[in-house]
């Protein structure tokens, strides 16, 4: 319950903080409205949607590690003090960094969940975190650890979170530039008084506005997926192919016997996502496993 109300907390002060910096963004450069008594300002509209669609998604990157650890309950682990479990952990990161060519080791952290689990986050190369679940600790090998540890270092090196965060904003402004101008041009006829029918218009921008982010869904788990074999690939050349073959595996064996627990944050969680089927397979964000470890095994990579 603390958990949950800790969360909901969270997405209220990232909300808050969103409109108060985009209300802050739109008086500083004066940008008029996009509608007036003249019809529609493209230029207006096109800059208020860019500044609606960038801001949020950019906020939520720079705030990304934060959130991580609050929601999670993320503990860092010190390098200096580390032990045992913990001491592997934070040395496998070190020289898998190193392998990757990155020029500073990202944080390490552990969290408590019965979950298999792992995910990178953060706004930059240099300022990235590794964290993995206690569950997954318990259940991965070694090796297979390894294999994991090295698909979350490569969507760093990919620059994975950045990229996301831009393909998200441009989806975010094309959503809001897009839906204004149908609801404007279908609401375009006036009443028996010559005056707009404002509120028509709102519903259908509104509508518009749904269907297209139901679209822009679509291409971004597209995109995801396709960022997923990608980082498979590179773990496979930073360790090697068996090690992210019998993580990918191991994973499948798990989820065939059990099925996946409950992630406490979807937004974090990374290889234990499996694919979608039929219809769904357009939202998922990860491939199936079969098909990622098909790939490897092939050398498809």
């Amino acid at each position: 319950m603390f958990q949950f109300g800790k969360r909901i907390l969270l997405l209220l002060a990232m909300n808050v903080l969103v409109i108060l910096t985009i209300s802050l963004i739109l008086h500083f450069f004066q940008i008029q409205p996009y509608l007036t008594h003249k019809g529609l300002n493209l230029q207006s509209l096109a800059i208020y949607s860019m500044i609606w669609g960038f801001t949020g998604a950019f906020i939520s990157l720079l705030l990304s590690k934060v959130m991580a650890k609050w929601m999670m309950g993320v503990t860092i682990i010190d390098p200096q003090n580390a032990s045992g479990e913990e001491r592997m952990l934070v040395e496998t990161v070190r020289n898998l960094a190193q392998n990757a060519g990155l020029s500073s080791t990202p944080e390490v952290g552990i969290y408590e969940g019965a979950e298999v689990n792992a995910f990178a986050t953060g706004p930059s190369r240099n300022h990235s975190l590794i964290a993995v679940s206690r569950g997954l600790l318990k259940t991965m090998s070694p090796s297979a650890l390894q294999g994991v540890l090295a698909h979350e270092m490569t969507h760093i090196t990919n620059g994975d979170m950045v990229t996301m965060t831009l393909l998200q904003g441009v989806i975010n402004s094309f959503v809001l530039f897009a839906s204004r101008i149908i609801g404007y041009a279908i609401a375009s006829r006036r009443d028996d008084e010559g005056e707009r029918n404002y509120a028509l218009q709102h519903m259908i921008s509104f509508v518009a506005e749904i269907v297209l982010s139901f679209l822009g869904m679509i291409l971004l788990a597209s995109f995801s997926r396709w960022r997923e074999y990608r980082a498979d690939a590179g773990a496979a050349r930073i360790t090697s192919p068996h090690k992210m073959i019998e993580a990918l595996q191991t994973l499948k064996f798990i989820s065939e016997q059990r099925g996946f627990p409950s992630s406490r944050e979807d937004s974090f969680a990374s290889l234990k996502i499996n694919g979608g089927k039929g219809f769904l397979s357009l939202f998922a964000t990860h491939p199936p496993l079969e098909d990622r470890i098909q790939r490897l095994q092939e050398g498809s990579f």
